[in-house]
């Protein structure tokens, strides 16, 4: 008889946008989701109940800087597949918490690759790598060969992070993928991100809430697609036969005034009238232009992005709106 057995993932950063649409995405396919959970002094489930599966995965404590908990979850869960994708994920706070930065983006994942190896998990292996690692771009369209330069710490972590998953697969035969995933946002992104910054402050400016919107380089150019396609993106990845390294973007970068031109017009506001340039807002080294080529990601296994930016600036002003309404606090990634 065939095996029955559901699938089992361990997710680090369960709580995260990513993590709250993947484990979404599994437990539409049967898996049985665990979440490995960094004790934090704010409320971090948010996601998981706007999805309405908080009470279909299992939450374990952990944290990616402490390695026992990592190996006490494996041997514990016995998954078939791990997706780490927790970090401290905000480029901005890397400058200010640089050391904190490097500990959990990037030593975090050599701990949970070393959790694997010790405890001799046999799980596939996901790493979340980051379009920031392309940094000061050597070409204008990036793809898996495209030389690295990265702009601040987060993408050093990120980019220390990715070579050990290679290092690894490499040296211990663990079916280990990188995704370089480009800007992915949703209606479930911290309020510090720029995009849900802008959703947020068009919501509240529409509503009479707020004047303006204060933002740093409006000419900054990005590769944004919808976090929801891009989780069946890593999952496929761990269903290949071989492990490899992918990158996952829409192949459009658009620039910041752009994303607010959008946001505001779909409220029916022209957002020159209200987004001002502040300096405080401007990084130390800036990343100019991320535009990412995911044709390797389409041919090994069919992914394309189903949601146009369009669709995704409305779908997060619209989220906005409805919080705004019913007086809700703007959620952080925590």
């Amino acid at each position: 008889m065939p095996n029955t057995t559901p699938k089992t993932a361990l997710i680090t950063g369960i709580t995260g946008q990513d993590g709250a649409y993947l484990s979404k995405f599994l437990l539409d396919k049967g898996y049985a989701v665990y979440g490995i959970l960094a004790r934090r002094s704010s409320e971090t489930t948010w996601r998981l109940r706007d999805l309405d599966i908080e009470d279909q995965v299992q939450l374990l404590d952990g944290d990616l800087v402490d390695y026992g908990s990592l190996a006490r979850a494996i041997a514990k869960v016995q998954p078939t597949e791990i997706y780490n994708l927790a970090a401290q994920s905000f480029v901005a706070t890397s400058w200010l918490q640089p050391t904190l930065t490097g500990q959990v983006t990037g030593m975090g994942a050599v701990n949970l690759l070393e959790a694997m190896r010790l405890t001799g998990s046999k799980a596939r292996f996901y790493q979340a790598s980051s379009s920031e690692m392309y940094g000061k771009i050597r070409e204008a369209v990036q793809t898996e060969t495209t030389p690295f330069y990265p702009r601040s710490p987060y993408a050093v972590a990120k980019l220390f992070a990715h070579w050990t998953t290679i290092n690894y697969r490499e040296s211990f035969g663990i079916h280990a993928s990188c995704g370089i995933l480009f800007n992915h946002e949703s209606p479930l992104r911290g309020i510090e991100f720029v995009t849900r910054k802008i959703t947020d402050g068009v919501a509240r400016i529409k509503l009479g809430k707020q004047k303006t919107l204060a933002l740093g380089n409006l000419d900054a150019k990005r590769d944004w697609g919808f976090a929801g396609d891009y989780v069946e993106a890593m999952w496929l990845m761990l269903q290949q036969p071989s492990p490899d390294d992918y990158v996952v973007a829409t192949g459009y970068s658009t620039s910041v005034r752009d994303f607010c031109r959008l946001a505001f017009a779909h409220v029916g506001l022209d957002y020159e009238k209200f987004v001002t340039v502040d300096p405080r807002f401007m990084r130390p080294a800036e990343v100019d232009v991320l535009l990412g080529n995911a044709d390797k990601a389409k041919k090994k296994f069919g992914w394309t992005p189903k949601t146009d930016l369009k669709q995704l600036v409305a779908m997060m002003v619209d989220a906005d709106l409805a919080r705004v309404q019913h007086g809700y606090v703007a959620a952080s990634s925590l």
